[in-house]
């Protein structure tokens, strides 16, 4: 079977990434969106989001001429042989389930328009059952045509989308017939002859629609549970005097489980785990399933605690009384560096990182927040916030550094020249991504979550109440902060 032509119907992250990709491995693609500006945008190739590397290859396909977009559905519907559906599946407002408006409106809208036989295959993370009630909306409007569906959910991952894309660790279909087959087959080639090429292996895993549909968000549920258990051993650790970064490590070498999601931290974020959760419920309890589920509960309650640990550190290094809704930090000065959910990525959305900064200012403090590619959204997100221009910029007479985004430049940014930018060279690393021993012998007093090494005191002490390992007598304490006014 030649190469067939390929749409992507929707081109925000998800859409937008495959297109681009796809192009790169010789396909003819077409990218469809109703977002004019953004069909705008990428034509003239700008890419209106940050993820390293796709700038170049967009640039490369659209001057090669095997990528264009469009926002005409009839277009889309003549060009290609096989429709991708990457939409979103947003969390529902006033619930938990997932909000299939959009996939429902790019498959009517496809559908409609088309005048042969083509094969629609989902992209999008959608509820279990999902692709039997696309098959219905197909039938209804595009009877007789012969035009079947697929599911082949996606595995990316922000920052480094264009390798999950060409590189992938497996490819899962879910199909119906040989002819369905054939042409999702045909449509994925490219990358079984790059990684033939690579001399490396794809796994690819052909299935019904119902486990297509139930890999990932079993893979999401099973990373969110794997992350929100180490914040379970960092919250035991910081009772009982322990580092969970040591029992990381230590249980990590256990092949059974492995090191990776296994960092202690402010916990998870962005617009796939937290929401794919708290779907994956919803689903299971419509499905007479709910106890099998209840487990994910807990997950997201420990994620959502791990945000509140960050103040109650910074109330207790600053010395912030408690107040009735929780510590009033009345204009102490905080730096926040980070607001995305994760490196490499402009993506905001539930990011812990800028939930806690805003979480400080509404109890007070005068926030700075810094991020490498996120501030553009993180204002639209929090436009009551402040923002820095740099690093340096954030830091200048702090109070208190809070790192909550591992971003290289704050992992590797010089702790003694900080220290003479801050006020008071206080530290809390949310992310556990510091060297805790550099920046203690930079003078700073250093806060990890879970009783990392550097903050290991006997039961009932501060870090405040530490000796300084180069022989410096401790700081002094703050003077407690008057409750703010009301």
């Amino acid at each position: 079977m030649p190469r067939p032509r390929l749409t992507f119907v929707g081109t925000g992250y998800l859409g937008a990434t495959y297109a681009v990709c796809f192009a790169e491995l010789g396909y003819e693609v077409l990218g469809f969106d109703v977002d004019v500006a953004r069909i705008a945008a990428l034509t003239a190739g700008t890419v209106p989001f940050h993820e390293p590397g796709l700038t170049e290859l967009l640039r490369r396909n659209l001057a090669a001429g095997r990528l264009r977009f469009t926002t005409s559905y009839a277009e889309t519907a003549d060009f290609g042989d096989v429709h991708f559906v990457c939409v979103g599946t947003p969390q529902r407002p006033g619930g938990t389930g997932a909000d299939l408006s959009y996939v429902e409106s790019a498959v009517t809208g496809l559908a409609a328009h088309l005048t042969r036989p083509a094969l629609i295959v989902g992209k999008s993370t959608v509820p279990v059952g999902t692709a039997e009630w696309v098959e219905r909306l197909v039938a209804k409007h595009a009877p007789g045509l012969g035009v079947q569906v697929a599911w082949s959910p996606e595995f990316l991952q922000e920052g480094r989308a264009v390798q999950d894309v060409l590189r992938p660790s497996r490819i899962v279909v879910g199909v119906r017939s040989e002819w369905a087959g054939a042409l999702v087959d045909a449509a994925h080639r490219g990358i079984l002859e790059l990684a033939a090429a690579e001399d490396r292996e794809v796994p690819v895993v052909v299935t019904d629609f119902a486990t297509a549909e139930l890999v990932k968000v079993a893979a999401n549920a099973f990373l969110a549970t794997k992350i929100s258990f180490i914040n379970a051993m960092a919250e035991v650790c910081e009772v009982a005097g322990g580092d969970v970064t040591q029992l990381a490590r230590a249980i990590g070498y256990d092949p059974r489980i492995g090191n990776r999601f296994l960092q202690a931290g402010v916990g998870f974020g962005g617009g796939c785990l937290p929401k794919d959760i708290r779907a994956f419920q919803a689903r299971a309890q419509e499905l007479g399933a709910g106890e099998a589920l209840r487990f994910l509960h807990e997950v997201d309650l420990i994620n959502q605690r791990r945000r509140g640990k960050v103040l109650q550190l910074a109330a207790e290094l600053l010395g912030c009384p408690p107040g009735p809704g929780g510590p009033q930090f009345a204009g102490a000065r905080v730096a926040v560096l980070g607001a995305t959910f994760k490196p490499h990525s402009d993506d905001v959305r539930d990011a812990p990182a800028l939930q806690i900064a805003a979480a400080l200012a509404r109890a007070g403090a005068g926030v700075r927040v810094y991020d490498p590619a996120g501030m553009a959204n993180a204002a639209l997100a929090q436009p009551g916030l402040r923002f820095a221009e740099s690093l340096d910029d954030a830091v200048r007479d702090a109070e208190l550094v809070c790192v909550l985004t591992e971003w290289p430049e704050f992992r590797t940014a010089d702790p003694a020249r900080l220290g003479r930018l801050a006020a008071t060279p206080l530290v809390i690393d949310g992310r556990n991504c510091l060297d805790a021993a550099a920046w203690t012998a930079a003078g700073w007093r250093y806060r990890g979550l879970g009783s990392r090494p550097a903050d290991r005191a006997p039961a009932g002490w501060t870090a405040l109440d530490q000796d300084d390992p180069a022989g410096r007598p401790p700081l002094p304490r703050p003077a407690t902060r008057p409750v703010a006014a009301r």
